[in-house]
């Protein structure tokens, strides 16, 4: 039978018990019904020269699966998720810890003499060493003047991750306040992955992931597991803790190794304390710890500074998961159960394609809203039915489940060099190099590489962009990110430059021509 002649499907109370074979219900049960939705924005309007805000309003037909077993209704916004989850926000933070400029900044609204006050009585209930110094109210009073939007999206994001962060570092006899470090670390971006390969929301290597169980397939990158990867980190940092005795130089060791941090010691002539062994740190760390305490001295005075959070969108506590029985793609699911894909997204961001598949000796979750749960418990199988007929209209199929190698050795032919190389295997120069300790981009032939291959995505190569008297033309250097690009154009954006250039991740290739519009 056709799919768009679907069956109503009737669901049996939460409490009704059946004492009969269970009924299979197959494909045909979903049926779709015919809703209007009334779309509405505000927007600015001007009424005799002055600005005045009205409300736009547009109808539209569409078709819904006709689960019933709803709990509440639901508004959909994808603005909101699409901002906090964009990697605009990432790039931000991961720009600033790595250009951090501790020149004096001026904010009269935090004396001095107050901050020193309030940094002593956070000192006095967490473990950190949070002691004034003028660096660190630098960087505070930097982010209250110059970031107070990005740190109030960080807020709106912190009120569904902070519980479950919150309830691991306890089980783990973790301080609490290490929730933070997530913010310095992927600006809560579970998807978040740096110029050096470092991913998800505690920012873990390929090799120091497997390290803690984290592996990575061409469907599942559990470093982007915000569960799995936060048990992971906590392991991580306890490990760092018990080596060094010192929560501060546990951060700097999470961030650049703990060998950096022994040879800080080492040249530092003995000295433990971050701030005396700081200037010997990479440039990152000595930019990441002060990085932390101030994100933290920011959310612990959050009203103080005028800051406030509506509650979360989606509480974590409002939430739980189904072991996925047989593949499905999230796109599936949020069309069968009327939810927003951008949420469901949200929720499950471990799988890189969007689909979740089934493999006999892993389990893959499957995180929903809870008032969600139940109807795609009482209707599984239908559901399965649905995804499997969808997957075999396909023309392409799948690719199939490989996991990734953690190595492979690779010998230089004649024509190769380092971009040909890292393309081939979906990795970056940057990590070639790091991975082999390359100073330079020479090759020779018959040299041996050690990579680490990823998923290869091939793509036509985009026309080169053209300058006139509307464009400016800029050609990426090494070291350059989105972030520090958009500091040399005064009024351009991280978004601005993707939506110019039709970029739609961070990663960027020396020698690209990037085009940037004229103001």
């Amino acid at each position: 039978m056709n799919l768009k002649n679907l069956f109503i499907v009737f669901f049996l109370g939460a409490g009704l018990c059946v004492a009969q074979e269970e009924v299979i219900k197959p494909v045909d049960s979903l049926q779709k019904k015919h809703i209007q939705i009334v779309d509405s924005i505000k927007v600015q309007a001007i009424s005799n020269d002055l600005p005045k805000t009205v409300v736009a309003t547009k109808i539209k037909d569409t078709a819904v699966f006709a689960l019933e077993d709803m709990a509440m209704a639901r508004k959909h916004d994808s603005i909101w998720l699409q901002k906090l989850y964009s990697l605009e926000l990432f790039e931000e933070v991961y720009g600033a810890v790595s250009n951090q400029d501790y020149t004096p900044v001026d904010y009269e609204e935090l004396p001095t003499e107050l901050l020193k006050e309030r940094l002593e009585a956070l000192n006095a209930r967490t473990p950190f060493n949070v002691e004034y110094n003028p660096s660190l109210e630098s960087v505070i009073k930097g982010y209250l003047k110059n970031r107070r939007r990005s740190m109030a999206d960080l807020m709106a994001l912190s009120d569904y991750y902070f519980p479950m962060f919150e309830q691991e570092l306890d089980k783990h006899g973790l301080p609490l306040e290490m929730k933070y470090l997530a913010i310095v670390e992927s600006a809560l971006n579970p998807r978040a992955t740096s110029r050096v390969g470092a991913t998800g929301l505690w920012q873990f290597m390929y090799a120091t992931g497997k390290m803690f169980n984290l592996d990575v397939s061409s469907y599942v990158d559990d470093r982007s597991d915000p569960v799995l990867a936060t048990e992971a980190a906590c392991k991580y940092l306890k490990s760092l803790y018990e080596s060094l005795e010192d929560w501060d130089l546990a951060l700097a060791a999470y961030n650049s190794g703990p060998g950096n941090v022994s040879k800080a010691i080492r040249r530092s002539g003995g000295r433990t304390n971050y701030w005396n062994i700081r200037s010997y740190l990479p440039r990152e760390t000595a930019g990441y710890v002060p990085a932390f305490l101030a994100t933290m001295y920011i959310f612990e005075y959050a009203e103080e500074h005028g800051f406030k959070s509506n509650g979360p969108r989606i509480p974590y506590i409002a939430t739980d998961t189904i072991q996925v029985k047989k593949r499905i793609s999230l796109e599936q699911v949020a069309e069968v159960a009327d939810i927003d894909l951008e949420e469901l997204q949200f929720l499950n961001p471990s799988y890189k394609l969007g689909i979740i598949p089934v493999v006999a000796s892993e389990k893959y979750m499957l995180r929903l809203p809870v008032d969600v749960v139940g109807k795609f418990i009482t209707n599984e199988e239908a559901i399965y039915a649905y995804a499997e007929t969808e997957f075999n209209k396909k023309e392409q199929p799948l690719p199939e489940l490989l996991v990734e190698s953690d190595r492979i050795r690779y010998r230089v032919r004649s024509g190769d060099y380092l971009g040909k190389i890292a393309s081939r295997h979906g990795v970056t120069v940057s990590q070639i190099k790091r991975w082999n300790g390359l100073r330079s981009n020479n090759l020779k032939i018959g040299q041996r590489l050690t990579i680490h291959p990823r998923k290869v995505v091939s793509k036509k190569p985009k026309p080169e962009p053209i300058a006139d008297e509307n464009t400016r033309v800029y050609t990426v250097k090494n070291g350059d990110s989105l972030w520090s690009i958009s500091q040399k154009f005064p009024g351009v954006s991280i978004q601005n430059i993707k939506n110019w250039n039709d970029i739609s991740g961070t990663k960027l290739k020396p020698g690209t021509k990037l085009k940037i519009l004229k103001g």
